[in-house]
Order: C-alpha cells, then sequence, then structure tokens
C-alpha cells in the first residue's frame, strides 16, 4: 500500500528537499501519484535509471572500460528486476534476480542457458573480487556474447531498450495493474529509506 504523503512527513519531517533523480523529490513523486500521472512516473524512473546507471558509461571519451559498463548493468540488472517484482532489495535472491532478467526480456534470451554462469563469474566476480573469474571476458567490439565473451557496449545497448520498455509499459498500463502495483510497493521502499533519519 502507497504511503501518503503526510505519513512520510511524520516519520521523517519535510520532502521537499529528498531527491529520488536530479529533477523529482519525494513530495514531487507523491503527487504524482496522487495525480496517477503515469507518464510522469514513467519518465521520472526511466530518468532515474539513466543518470543512475548508463549515462555515465556512455560519456564520449577514450576511457571507456567494458568492465566498468558490466559493473554499472549488474547494478542495474537488479535494481530494475527490485521494481519488475516489487520487492525491497535483492538481499539472498541475487542470482534468481539474473534468471528472472534474463527470462522477461528477450533481448537477453542468449544469457537464460549460462544465467548461472554469468552470475558468478561476471556479477559476483567483479563485485567481490574486482575481476572476472572463470575465463569469461568483456570486451567492447564483437557479438554480444560469444562463448564466455562479453560485448559490454552491446550488453549495455539491451539494457537501455529493456529499460526503455519497462517505462513504455508504466505506460501503457493501467493504474491498478500488477505492474504499477509491485512499481509503487517498491517505491514505497525507496521513499522510506530516502527520507529515513
Amino acid at each position: 500500500m502507497l504511503l501518503k504523503s503526510a505519513e512520510y512527513s511524520m516519520i521523517s519531517g519535510p520532502l521537499e528537499g529528498i531527491k529520488l533523480s536530479s529533477r523529482c523529490t519525494i513530495s514531487q513523486y507523491l503527487d504524482m501519484v496522487v495525480a496517477q500521472d503515469r507518464v510522469a512516473i514513467a519518465d521520472f524512473i526511466e530518468q532515474r535509471f539513466l543518470e543512475r546507471y548508463l549515462d555515465p558509461v556512455t560519456v564520449r571519451c577514450n576511457s571507456k572500460n567494458g568492465f566498468s559498463i558490466m559493473a554499472i548493468s549488474c547494478l542495474m540488472i537488479e535494481a530494475l528486476e527490485c521494481f519488475a517484482q516489487g520487492r525491497k532489495d535483492s538481499n539472498k535472491l541475487s542470482k534468481r534476480m539474473f534468471h528472472d532478467f534474463f527470462d522477461r526480456h528477450q533481448q537477453f534470451s542468449s544469457f537464460r542457458a549460462v544465467a548461472d554462469d554469468f552470475y558468478v563469474h561476471i556479477r559476483c566476480g567483479i563485485l567481490h573480487q574486482a575481476e572476472t573469474t572463470g575465463g569469461w571476458r568483456i570486451v567492447r567490439k564483437g557479438p554480444l556474447i560469444e562463448g564466455k565473451v562479453i560485448n559490454a557496449t552491446q550488453f549495455e545497448g539491451r539494457l537501455r531498450k529493456a529499460l526503455s520498455g519497462y517505462s513504455a509499459r508504466l505506460k501503457a498500463e493501467d493504474w491498478n495493474s500488477h505492474v504499477w502495483e509491485v512499481f509503487k510497493r517498491k517505491m514505497d521502499f525507496i521513499c522510506a529509506n530516502a527520507s529515513a533519519q
């Protein structure tokens, strides 16, 4: 159940200054919820993901690195899947989140058969050891995946399309649909966390 603005205020005080993205505060988000403005909320969440995850790795410079692209992509997959499932976080569910994400998005179908290996050798390798493991490599040219080689540039491009598709789905679905129910549940967690003192 979505908390009302007054309920957040009782917990944490004013919400006008607490930013959820560079252009949206908790208070503004709650106003959009009251208005049931699906388009504005979908645009906000797409902008939040773009500025936090994808835009920083697509800056035009010579120092882009496939490793960094994949590290950020793994963070984004878990965050996006938490929205799709309405989960507070991916704690103790991370491996399942990657399976679900690859199953949910056709553009990542070539990763379904290697989801366990991707999780262990890409996601966990990068997060826990600051390197890929098990002979997996990250490049920025060539096919999306070939054996144990992943093209980070193509991967990021497909992740961008997954985000765009999610935003489009939010815009198209009815306010009381399951997609919106789990989205609002996840946003309740985000707003409560951001406003905690």
